[in-house]
């Protein structure tokens, strides 16, 4: 599976992946991030591409501080700090990586990020705003 297949697929069969894929192990270092914003339409690779390029790079992760840094604006800041461990899914009950915002950050504390690997380094993602699902994500690390 690659991001590219990721921006062409709709949001059901977004959601038929996640559901099909196991937890995978907690990812280590720098991924980059795709928003899949208007999945599986026209608009999805430009608008990847402007959230990328403005607002959100990646994720950097450490599985030995069980935690995270988003990189955003245009510089790659390393900021917003989630906490990283594994946990039930709240889309199926079963096994996922939790991103959770609500104890590390004063700006994303509502915020709760879920993530599955559907193919080697590659991982899809959901967010969380309180218990709405709002939207979906990828984070490719490098090979």
């Amino acid at each position: 599976m690659e991001v590219k297949q990721l921006l062409e697929m709709s949001e059901s069969e977004l959601d038929a992946l996640y559901r099909a894929s196991n937890a995978g192990p907690i990812p280590r270092g720098e991924a980059r991030g795709t928003v899949l914003v208007e999945s599986g339409t026209e608009l999805s690779g430009p608008a990847a591409k402007l959230v990328h390029l403005l607002a959100w790079q990646g994720k950097v992760f450490d599985p030995d501080k069980h935690e995270l840094r988003n990189e955003i604006l245009p510089f790659g800041i390393k900021a917003v700090r989630a906490a990283v461990y594994k946990d039930a899914s709240w889309l199926d009950n079963n096994e996922t990586i939790v991103l959770d915002y609500s104890k590390t950050s004063l700006i994303a504390h509502w915020i709760r990020d879920e993530i599955r690997e559907v193919g080697p380094g590659i991982y899809l993602g959901l967010v969380y705003w309180e218990r709405d699902r709002v939207l979906h994500f990828a984070l490719e690390f490098p090979a």
